[in-house]
């Protein structure tokens, strides 16, 4: 089994789903006490994001560059930046290493696009939906034609985000105004929601609303198993 390297603490409530997500995986496939090999390095999130307030890309593209290679170096053999925002940084982040990063954009918009949807909501940290790096990518690489809310619910998604879930606080009030994004995007032609920033799975999921969700943390996780497995073909245990 290859060894999964996770940037992590960003935050560090979404990066535990990650973990459990990670090793409930593995041992769903192959039984037992069978568990993800994982080599982490969690970050002082406050720090990052101070970086991102500042406009500071390049400097926390060298900061996850360096943790990257560290990560490498400790024998990771793949790395996952636990983050949709930070995935800003994803280019700058590969070049510094010499493994595959597995790029979680790439992750859900293929997943988006297998299932047969075009027009999915994004909701995401303010940068991820008002930036291009994630829109773009769904855009030029999956075929997409992603849709974001408008202004006021782009503010309420993001400060949800950092003020509530990111502190580990889930309030029934913030699931409602998520549902009535979500609800005013399928009015206008959203045919799924893609999750897309790592946290939002804490407070809304497929249970909550009637279109297809695409939960990034979860579908991220998920592809790292799999490369992780694919190497040596690892034998899932029997259904039997």
């Amino acid at each position: 089994m290859r060894t999964i390297g996770l940037l992590g603490g960003m935050s560090w409530e979404s990066t535990a789903v990650y973990y459990r997500r990670l090793n409930e995986n593995v041992r769903d496939r192959l039984g037992g006490l069978r568990s993800a090999k994982v080599i982490m390095h969690s970050v002082d999130f406050e720090s990052i994001v101070e970086l991102q307030k500042a406009d500071a890309w390049d400097q926390a593209g060298t900061v996850l560059a360096t943790l990257a290679r560290n990560l490498e170096t400790a024998g990771a053999d793949c790395v996952l930046i636990c983050t949709n925002t930070m995935h800003k940084l994803a280019d700058t982040v590969q070049d510094a290493i010499s493994i595959p990063l597995l790029h979680i954009t790439d992750v859900t918009g293929q997943a988006v696009a297998s299932a047969g949807y075009r027009r999915p909501l994004l909701l995401a940290t303010r940068y991820t939906m008002e930036q291009d790096f994630y829109l773009s990518r769904l855009r030029d690489r999956h075929g997409l034609a992603p849709l974001v809310p408008d202004a006021e619910d782009r503010t309420a998604v993001h400060d949800i985000i950092f003020n509530e879930l990111c502190c580990g606080v889930v309030r029934e009030s913030s699931r409602q105004r998520y549902l009535e994004i979500i609800a005013t995007a399928q009015a206008a032609g959203a045919d799924s929601v893609i999750l897309g920033c790592t946290e939002i799975g804490l407070l809304i999921g497929p249970q909550h609303f009637a279109l297809p969700a695409f939960d990034s943390t979860l579908l991220h996780a998920d592809a790292a198993v799999a490369f992780a497995m694919e190497r040596h073909g690892e034998p899932t245990r029997s259904a039997a």
